[in-house]
């Protein structure tokens, strides 16, 4: 077995990195690596997606994070586990276990996101 399969979920929360301040911490989807007609991606084309991704999923936010009351007088524009849409190779990137993350200010995020299946770069 090797160490990624017998992390518990505590100890994957563990090695997570935490936002601080104002950071909000997002998962990016996983890539597609085939288009839908079964043809399958060049490396690049893959490479540019996940680093041009738009989507995200918050999963975590720093203490501070929409608490300036002047810039956000009508509160959070967003919160956890919500799907959010921001732009393209934004925010600190690194990945985690295989899945790319970003750390990013609140003032980021351009919308939120009920359904983001659809949703795609053009």
């Amino acid at each position: 077995m090797t160490e990624e399969t017998t992390l518990t979920d505590a100890e994957f929360e563990d090695q997570l990195p935490k936002p601080v301040g104002y950071m909000l911490l997002i998962a990016l989807p996983q890539v597609e690596e085939e288009y839908e007609s079964g043809i399958i991606k060049d490396a690049k084309t893959v490479y540019h997606e996940k680093i041009l991704s738009t989507i995200g999923l918050v999963m975590d936010m720093g203490s501070q994070a929409y608490t300036d009351t002047d810039r956000f007088p009508h509160g959070p524009w967003c919160a956890k586990g919500d799907y959010v849409m921001f732009r393209g190779n934004s925010g600190t990137r690194f990945t985690f276990r295989g899945v790319e993350y970003r750390l990013m200010s609140d003032d980021s995020i351009e919308a939120v996101v009920a359904d983001p299946r659809g949703i795609s770069r053009p």
